[in-house]
């Protein structure tokens, strides 16, 4: 690493602790109390004032000085997921149901090893630490800015544990870089009846069957190939006996999307695709849907910033580029409809379980990533600082329409 941000072996081996301590204990989004905990016991060694029950279980701290050239933000995501862990590592989870599959974990460990580097630093301005509970669907990041997380923050920065790049890589782009993640919920009614005289009922798992396969068709044929969109049914429940025809059947599904318009082109159709059900089959259908996150728009001047400081943490080769949108979510999404801001992709690719992803019971990284996301934190907010004009001149930031 070309940076005078180096993790020693002593706090790469704590950050390493601290990983491993959270991943025993993963804790869902707005009951991060144990978790909340151990960040204060750390904050506590490392002498930084800090406080907590910020959005519930969130914590903001601080070092630097208020009269300074101006405030950036970093943060880090705290909660876990509802996946039983089968991973076998020697740390795995000890709750049941209970995981960290999507390296928060890890990015809690970072953003702990970044005030660690940044602490003893005469710095120019004042670094503001967001640990923010519920990113994973909750949207805990909306909760923050609420309860005053942003209050005098110029910028704000972060990074996400990607398996797709390997460890020393870290990516970085401007622009759309996540989808708006909204979800559905379709609830068919028909007639139930005996399995043998199917002429005497309205079989709704056949109205859900023909459904699931004609939503198949939004993207692939009413869609411009050209803006990435997915539509997904993950979730498929009707009946309850092999011979007995359901009155009921229940679909759940997400819709991600990378642009406004093909975003009202998807719910529009998939809205008359689930009323065009009645008439076909005769069954009574309802839609239910839930805005989810907007998309994550890197600022370009603040993913400048962020470029020249992974630049001086993994070289020139080291920085990679985001040449797809994913169409994963990200409540980060929020902090940067008010501030400007950049969020990376941390290269954490284990080489021995390539093909296990985020959201996986195995999902796993390379721990190595760890000394990667600290030194790049903690340079950020230095090289943010250092060029604060630059951000804001950008301030007030306008809501995108």
């Amino acid at each position: 690493m070309n940076t005078t941000f180096i993790p020693s072996h002593k706090l790469n081996q704590w950050m390493r602790d601290i990983r491993r301590t959270l991943h025993q204990y993963p804790e869902l989004g707005f009951e991060e109390f144990q978790t909340a905990q151990l960040i204060t016991e750390k904050l506590d060694e490392l002498s930084i004032p800090y406080r907590t029950n910020i959005a519930k279980t969130g914590l903001l701290a601080n070092i630097g000085s208020e009269d300074g050239v101006g405030t950036i933000a970093l943060r880090a995501d705290l909660d876990a997921l509802p996946i039983i862990e089968k991973t076998g590592l020697p740390f795995a989870s000890k709750r049941p149901g209970l995981m960290h599959a999507c390296g928060h974990d890890g990015h809690v460990a970072m953003l702990l090893g970044a005030a660690a580097l940044l602490q003893d630093k005469k710095l120019p301005g004042r670094v503001v630490f967001l640990f923010q509970p519920a990113e994973e669907g909750e949207g805990g990041a909306k909760e923050m800015i609420t309860a005053g997380a942003l209050e005098g923050v110029d910028a704000i920065f972060a990074g996400h544990i990607d398996r797709h790049y390997q460890v020393g890589e870290i990516g970085v782009e401007a622009g759309l870089i996540c989808a708006y993640t909204d979800t559905f919920r379709i609830t068919i009614r028909g007639k139930g009846g005996h399995a043998a005289k199917p002429h005497e009922t309205v079989d709704c798992l056949v109205t859900a069957s023909l459904l699931v396969m004609s939503i198949q068709t939004l993207v692939s044929r009413e869609i411009n190939p050209a803006y990435p969109t997915v539509v997904t049914v993950g979730r498929l429940q009707g009946g309850r006996a092999a011979n007995v025809i359901a009155d009921t059947a229940l679909l759940e599904g997400t819709i991600r999307s990378t642009h406004p318009e093909i975003r009202k082109k998807v719910i529009k159709g998939l809205t008359r695709m689930v009323g065009a059900m009645e008439e076909l089959y005769n069954a009574k259908t309802t839609i239910e849907l839930t805005e989810g996150y907007p998309p994550v728009i890197n600022d370009p001047t603040a993913t400048a910033i962020a470029k020249a400081a992974a630049t001086m943490v993994v070289g020139n080769k080291g920085v990679a580029s985001l040449p797809h949108p994913s169409l994963g979510g990200e409540d980060f999404s929020f902090y940067l409809n008010k501030i400007p801001g950049c969020l990376v992709r941390f290269g954490g690719k284990r080489m021995d379980m390539q093909g296990e992803p985020a959201h996986s019971p195995r999902f796993d990284f390379d721990e190595g990533v760890l000394a990667v996301g600290a030194s790049f934190l903690a340079q950020v907010a230095l090289t943010a600082l250092e060029r604060i004009n630059e951000l804001k001149d950008l301030l007030p930031r306008s809501e995108p329409t």
